[in-house]
């Protein structure tokens, strides 16, 4: 018999069940395994040792355990219980060596569960039963077992709960999209075998990343699974209720589909060699109540850990409510395993990477012959840095095993890619290949009408596909006529195919994208003059007259045939007129896009003429266009100006371009030309590096470039060294390098390093947080020449200080010092600190006047001259420090400053005490980036000549795409947040939090200093005084982008990958300070005043909001101690966040802060 073919049959609101969720909450059961385990059963009641811990097999040996257990939760009031048939498939039951006894057990469940829930139900009172389907122990995402197996397992189990009278189908526990989309796909087909439609209910499971354990966010599965006709989405297991605040709100924000929840009873832990969970009845039915009220979930109840006692609690509190109300907006979307793309871009159509192709890209192509997927992955990948949304994938080519090739490269691209898939194919079984390996939502390209629509054809096999894997489809313009031409023909078509996609196939218009085809100009042929803007005419129409379907081209036929130059210029000419008319997407090579600012204004003009055919007579556009661009080409090769050069000349070019590919072979050839080892690092690369240095001074060379030179050195050096006599490697002199103590910044120190290595000296990096007697203690035992101190916040000035009066006292004043970090100043050093050593003391900018310095030093060690004033005269300028001290009150300072209202509005928080978010998209923490400080502060990029900041931003937007793209793929960036809301209260400059609206316990205080003249300013002003009736509260947060961002810059920086350290250090920086805004941003929604922000993201970094968020370490609160008061009140343990000896915050990229909601809390100077 024939397997049933989607689109499946589904329930509508009239079934029992999701009429009933529809009108109130529905209460779940508890835990199986811990309930189970309490009940004290041993081998025999398992069946012998053998089944031990098989509790699915207890349906047959215990089933009075089991009918027990159902009885405890209804006993309590529960609505839904689950059967006891998580692990009843045989892929589960393989591991005991039965999984024959799949159907057995699955039906024996689904029996007991339905007899206990009918003698529980009464009129008006149903009791449900969800057969439960856990998620086993393979990973068909990883290759643990392949999407058929599986779903062919699952289906078994599904069938049998059916036959035992379930009212739905409960597919939990998924820890992996794919298995999800197995699972779901299983019990449609087992429904449509069986007869009866019952809802799925499928859930999730969220690590305590915040994510899914292979990394997905939650955007990414509502995106891939909400249209594969489930009725309920949500979440249970591997955390409690407090970890899943945060998906539970995107859940509410942008899902249409009911929810539910079934957290475990908070994170357990081991006692007396037990599983414990420590949260309380009461504690979870408190969170379950929120989730309710606020964030509108319809089915709530228990997973790991959790008792009948927990329900209990959970019925009182919300047994019979009804849920909150949402209105949740959809956008759609495709997805990758990791994160959602919508369709909807910002600032350009959707961009579908073209190379990946083996009927396009002459490299895949010969990859893909050859078995050579890591470099088809590298081109994918390739596309992605360059800005792609979206990869088309294609390995049909004559001659070629589709299927097994798709297998192959799917198999990798399915994890290696963060972007989603568009599968590119004309046969159904290499599609249907791709599809199983995709846990997120691809893009089918394509369908047509050629063959007509009858069952067999490639629409039909397509759309099938896509109804069952829930993927969008890209239809083209083509019929039984052949391919449209004109605007008419176009939509027709469009709408002929749409029709039969959404009545026929049940698949959403939202999820089509028609391609009303781009044909190419460049033939001369009458017919062929018409083509462009037909085309553009279609896409307007379409867009217009079929509602919700989307627009795609594949843009590069419009050139076809023309020189490369030529085809760069028309294509982007063409998408940006496409685009004007509303389209889409468009399968492009993403870096031969070039804004439009960018191409001559005759060429615009001509490129414009030819696709509107406008002809006139002596003036052919295409004409025009093969002369302008005759001979003309895209690029210059540097390569080959390099290779023009003379050797020692080509070897200097290739430390200042930082060009790597043919150096070794260049060294080789000097070396053989008689050229020393030596000879050549002194007198050819370091002078390479010199001009390196002249030209970051005078601005011409920016600082990513600059660590492509330095890069460039260490592997020429590297590659000289076996040709040095020992003697030869001592360089031109030591330098000892730390942070000082209570300081974990390190990212100028080390750049200090990279400059000062790659010109010849020999550095002695200690690391962070360094005291000052290991400082000594290095400079004496390597006999260095001078030691630098590095550090980025006020306190650490102060330490520097200390050091060098220590360094005096110890007779160490012959050691040249240099000093360097953000809260110091010229002036500082050159006068302050010089008066407190009598050695020589130098203030350090950047990297190269370090160098500079040390170059000078070298040139007195070495010449045995005198310059006495050289690092110690004392500069006259009195310029005030950039930060200062805390000065005493003066006597004259009010209490409070008279200017700051005391009848501001209050805002009641919706909750007292913290919270924990994790998983935050990062794509949604991205669109809070300041862009200015990363591109220009943390990488160094400045504009070029005559760009403006828009041209700029753009430039260097394809570096932050290619860093973002890497930092997705390798699980770089975690984002965490813990938040909360406190009674507070001001006394005097101090600020008080208390545990509770009568302040009958003070849980933390903190201390601000007050300006010392008019307006007396003090954040403890912003809030009411503890002789106020009025109850006032302060925020708080600490956001962190986790431990792995720091270690793995730690790791590039050794292994002098130093461009790529710069990168992603300044990216994890920026983007904790981006989280830290969307957050503020966050706690403004949640205490009401968030319409009273800006229109700009702009205005946001001028804080054009209601209030102000005050971080410790600035003026206005310099005290970092404070740092562990917040850290202690928020308990930010749980997102992995400590605090140093020196106050500092671990890990690196992380801020906290405090919010006040006052409008004149704005930035000031204490």
């Amino acid at each position: 018999m024939e397997p049933p073919r989607p689109p499946f049959a589904r329930p509508g609101q009239s079934d029992p069940y999701l009429a009933a969720l529809a009108e109130r909450v529905l209460v779940y059961d508890g835990a199986t395994g811990t309930n189970l385990q309490l009940a004290h059963l041993g081998p025999d009641d398992f069946g012998g040792a053998a089944f031990e811990g098989c509790n699915e097999i207890l349906t047959v040996t215990r089933p009075d355990a089991i009918e027990t257990l159902h009885r405890s939760f209804l006993d309590v009031g529960v609505d839904v219980i689950e059967t006891d048939s998580f692990g009843s498939f045989s892929v589960v039951l393989a591991e005991y060596g039965i999984p024959e006894r799949a159907h057995e057990l699955g039906l024996a469940s689904a029996q007991i569960a339905r007899r206990v829930a009918d003698e529980y139900t009464s009129p008006g009172s149903p009791k449900f039963v969800a057969g439960s389907i856990g998620p086993g122990t393979k990973f068909p995402t990883l290759g643990q077992i392949t999407y058929d197996e599986l779903s062919a397992s699952y289906e078994e189990l599904a069938y049998a709960l059916l036959e035992g009278g379930v009212d739905l189908l409960l597919v939990e526990t998924m820890f992996d999209l794919l298995s999800g989309k197995a699972a779901i796909n299983a019990c449609h087909r087992a429904m449509a075998r069986h007869g009866r439609i019952v809802p799925i209910q499928a859930q999730v499971t969220i690590e305590l990343t915040g994510r899914m354990l292979p990394g997905t966010e939650i955007g990414a599965a509502i995106t891939s699974l909400s249209n594969l006709g489930i009725d309920v989405l949500g979440l249970n297991c591997a955390t409690g209720p407090v970890e899943m605040y945060e998906p539970l709100r995107t859940l509410s924000t942008t899902c249409a589909l009911p929810l539910s929840c079934l957290p475990n009873a908070g994170l357990p832990s081991v006692v007396d060699g037990a599983m414990h969970y420590d949260l309380t009845p009461e504690g979870l039915a408190e969170h379950l109540a929120r989730f309710v009220s606020d964030f509108g979930v319809a089915a709530v109840g228990g997973c790991c850990g959790t008792t009948p006692a927990h329900l209990k609690a959970v019925v009182d509190a919300v047994g019979g409510s009804r849920p909150g109300p949402r209105q949740p907006i959809v956008e759609p979307s495709v997805a990758s395993i990791y994160t959602a793309v919508p369709y909807q871009q910002d600032r350009s159509v959707l961009l579908v990477g073209e190379r990946t192709n083996a009927n396009g890209s002459k490299k895949f192509r010969e990859a893909m012959l050859s078995g050579d997927w890591d470099t088809c992955v590298a081109i994918g990948r390739e596309q992605i840095a360059e800005g792609a949304h979206v990869l088309d994938v294609c390995v049909d080519y004559t001659g070629a095993d589709g299927v097994s090739d798709m297998t192959d490269l799917m198999s990798r691209l399915a994890t290696q890619s963060s972007v989603p898939i568009m599968v590119d194919t004309t046969e159904t079984a290499v599609a249907r290949s791709a599809l199983t390996w995709l846990g997120g939502k691809a893009l089918l390209n394509s369908v047509n009408l050629e063959e007509g629509d009858g069952p067999g054809t490639r629409l039909d096999g397509f759309l099938t596909l896509a109804a069952e894997f829930g993927a969008a489809v890209v239809a083209t313009c083509i019929d039984e006529e052949g391919q449209a031409r004109t605007a008419d023909w176009k939509v027709r078509a469009a709408r002929a195919i749409t029709d039969l996609a959404v009545e026929r196939y049940g698949l959403d218009a939202h999820d089509i994208f028609i391609d009303p085809l781009a044909l190419p100009l460049s033939t001369g042929m009458e017919e062929s003059r018409r083509d462009g803007f037909e085309t553009i005419e279609a896409i307007r129409r379409i867009k217009a007259e079929i509602p919700g379907v989307r627009t795609i081209l594949g843009l590069s036929n419009i050139s076809f045939g023309l020189n490369a130059a030529a085809r760069q210029a028309l294509n982007s000419v063409y998408l940006a007129e496409c685009a004007e008319a509303g389209l889409d997407a468009a399968i492009v090579h993403a870096s031969k896009i070039i804004p439009l600012a960018r191409i001559d204004e005759k060429v615009r003009e001509v490129c414009r003429d030819l696709i509107y055919d406008r002809r006139r007579e002596g003036y052919d556009p295409l004409q025009e266009l093969l002369s302008l661009f005759e001979g003309v080409t895209t690029t210059s090769s540097n390569a080959s100006k390099l290779d023009e050069l003379p050797l020692r000349d080509r070897l200097r070019r290739r430390i200042i371009d930082g060009v790597r590919t043919g150096l070794e072979t260049d060294l080789d050839a000097a070396l053989a030309e008689g050229l020393a080892a030596l000879d050549i690092v002194n007198d050819v690369l370091l002078d390479g590096m010199k001009e390196v240095g002249e030209l970051f001074a005078s601005g011409e060379m920016q600082l990513p470039f600059v660590l492509q030179s330095a890069e460039t050195m260490k592997t020429a050096v590297a590659h000289l060294e076996p040709h040095m006599e020992k003697s030869d490697q001592g360089g031109r002199g030591k330098v000892v390098l730390a942070t000082v103590k209570g300081d974990v910044h390190d990212i100028g120190k080390n750049l200090v390093d990279i400059i000062l290595t790659n010109n010849g000296y020999e550095v002695i990096n200690l690391g962070i947080k360094v005291g000052i007697n290991e400082m000594i203690a290095a400079v004496e035992e390597h006999q260095a020449d001078a030691l630098g101190m590095s550090g980025l916040l006020v306190k650490s000035t102060l330490i520097m200080r200390e050091n060098l009066e220590i360094m005096a006292e110890r007779g160490l004043a012959h050691v040249p010092v240099l000093l360097g970090g953000a809260a110091l100043t010229r002036t500082y050093v050159e006068r302050d600190l010089r008066a407190a050593y009598p050695g020589r003391v130098f203030y350090g900018r950047d990297a190269f006047e370090g160098l500079r310095v040390l170059d000078r030093l070298g040139e007195i060690r070495r010449s045995g001259e005198d310059d006495p004033t050289f690092g110690r005269e004392l500069s006259e300028k009195n310029v005030s420090r950039r930060f200062r001290e805390e000065s005493a009150p003066s006597p004259d300072a009010p209490r409070r400053a008279p200017s700051v209202q005391t009848d501001n509005p209050l805002f009641t928080p919706p909750f007292i005490g913290s919270r924990v978010a994790k998983g935050i998209a990062l794509d949604e923490i991205a669109g809070y980036l300041n862009q200015t400080a990363l591109f220009r502060n943390q990488w160094g990029y400045r504009p070029e000549e005559g760009e403006d900041d828009a041209a700029f931003k753009e430039r260097v937007g394809i570096v932050l795409r290619e860093q973002l793209a890497l930092a997705k793929s390798e699980d770089l960036l975690v984002p965490q947040v813990v938040w909360g809301h406190f009674p507070a209260a001001a006394d005097g400059q101090d600020l008080v939090i208390f545990t509770d609206d009568e302040h009958t316990t003070e849980r933390a205080r903190f201390h601000f200093p007050r300006q010392a003249q008019d307006p007396y300013l003090c954040i403890a002003d912003f809030f009411r005084p503890v002789d106020s009736p009025d109850k006032d509260y302060a925020s708080f947060m600490l956001v962190t982008m986790g431990q792995r961002v720091s270690e793995r810059t730690r790791e590039l920086f050794e292994e002098n990958r130093y461009s790529d350290y710069l990168m992603l250090h300044g990216l994890g920086v920026e983007m904790a300070e981006a989280l830290a805004e969307l957050w503020h941003r966050r706690i403004r929604e949640e205490l009401g005043f968030a319409g009273e922000d800006g229109p700009s993201l702009t205005g946001l970094f001028r804080q054009q909001y209601r209030g102000g968020r005050y971080s410790w370490g600035y003026p206005a609160c310099p005290d970092l101690t404070d740092n562990a008061t917040v850290a202690d009140l928020l308990e930010a343990s749980r997102i992995g966040v400590e605090v140093s000896e020196g106050f500092q915050l671990h890990p690196e990229q992380t801020t906290d802060a405090i919010i006040c909601h006052h409008p004149q809390a704005k930035y000031f100077i204490a």
